[in-house]
C-alpha cells in the first residue's frame, strides 16, 4: 500500500516544529557563548568558601 499525500496540518506541524526547535539552538547558543565570554575573561571567580572546601 503507497502512502497518501501529507495533510496540510502536517505541514504546518512541522513547520511550526522546525520554527521552535531553531529557537531554542539560538538559545542555548547565546547561553553557551555568554558562559565562554564570562569564563574566558576571568569574570568568574570563585568564593572564598568554596576554595576552602574544594569545591
Amino acid at each position: 500500500m503507497s502512502l497518501s499525500k501529507q495533510h496540510e496540518i502536517h505541514t504546518r506541524r512541522f513547520s511550526r516544529n522546525l520554527g521552535l526547535g531553531l529557537t531554542l539552538a539560538a538559545l542555548v547558543a547565546i547561553f553557551f557563548g555568554m558562559t565562554v565570554v564570562k569564563v574566558t575573561r576571568g569574570d568568574y571567580q570563585m568564593q572564598p568558601s568554596e576554595v576552602q572546601n574544594g569545591n
